[in-house]
């Protein structure tokens, strides 16, 4: 294969196609063309800081850059595990370091270079908030192999995706508290949600490679299996609501997150790639849905 055909479209055109080309590998190795990662770790911090009644935009734009630099670092990280892997699946044989385009030594020297932006971040919350983000880094490192383990490795992600809903509270209050416990395991079956439905996109190079996932293993009831961790998902959200502001009418505040989230378990096709992926874009927005509603309830609590 000649060097032209191992770069992908990807690299061709749009943000990573503007920069000049010897940086669009190391570009592609952190997914800057693919910013819904960045997104989903993001909104968990979010809800977290909103729902503990905090508007302080410093604190948003922090957790935004921290959630930037950690989302690239793992996307390197996970392609330093999985690079033979991805060498066998036809999305993931061009990556940066499959393809050969970038060497392992320097994808490690990116990751230690955005881990050093993430500790940047981190040295400017509150004590508390900084114990608790160090303790993601187990979770985080141990992500990679579970796909070799269970057929469940969205669960795994979903307690690293969600962990900023651990952070984000005490950042403002400088205490942990039982309401951002019932966040973070709201979160958790979100994330299990969107990827399992993410994952509908590998299910068959998944199954010649060898990798579980849920996908592979609800299979046709795949539909189901997602509407039920959503209604888990809101069951959790409801729960923390409940612990900051006890009212019923507060809850209605997660009914239009709740109806995105029944489009995306009715359309969800478990042969249909494309869809999964557009499904799964769009719990960016759905993440917009549920700030709101705990922003809005977090300030109405008041202190």
């Amino acid at each position: 294969m000649s060097d032209d055909e191992l770069v992908p479209d990807s690299e061709r055109r749009g943000l990573i196609g503007a920069l000049p080309a010897p940086v669009r590998p190391y570009a592609s190795l952190m997914r800057l063309d693919r910013p819904i990662g960045t997104w989903l770790l993001f909104w968990p911090c979010a809800w977290s800081v909103g729902l503990a009644g905090s508007a302080a935009l410093w604190l948003y734009i922090s957790f935004l850059i921290g959630a930037f630099a950690m989302r690239s670092a793992g996307c390197v990280y996970n392609d330093i595990v999985d690079r033979d892997l991805d060498k066998q699946v036809e999305r993931t044989r061009l990556r940066p370091l499959a393809s050969g385009r970038v060497s392992l030594g320097a994808a490690w020297t990116l990751l230690a270079g955005l881990s050093l932006v993430g500790l940047v971040v981190l040295l400017a919350l509150k004590t508390t908030a900084q114990y608790i983000a160090l303790a993601s880094l187990v979770p985080v490192a141990a992500y990679p192999f579970m796909k070799r383990i269970t057929w469940w490795p969205q669960a795994w992600l979903g307690l690293v995706f969600s962990w900023g809903t651990l952070v984000g509270w005490p950042a403002v209050t400088g205490q942990f508290a039982i309401a951002p416990l019932l966040l973070w395991i709201g979160s958790i079956f979100w994330v299990i949600g969107y990827d399992t439905i993410y994952a509908i996109q590998d299910v068959e190079d998944d199954a010649l490679v060898g990798v579980k996932s849920s996908a592979r293993r609800l299979g046709r009831n795949v539909g189901r299996g997602v509407a039920s961790l959503y209604l888990l998902a809101l069951v959790g959200w409801g729960a923390a609501i409940w612990m900051v502001f006890p009212d019923p009418y507060a809850l209605l505040g997660l009914l239009p997150a709740a109806g995105h989230l029944g489009w995306q378990a009715i359309k969800v096709d478990p042969a249909d790639g494309p869809l999964a992926l557009k499904l799964f874009r769009s719990n960016r927005f759905t993440g917009l849905l549920v700030f709101l509603a705990f922003l809005t309830i977090g300030l109405s609590a008041g202190p």
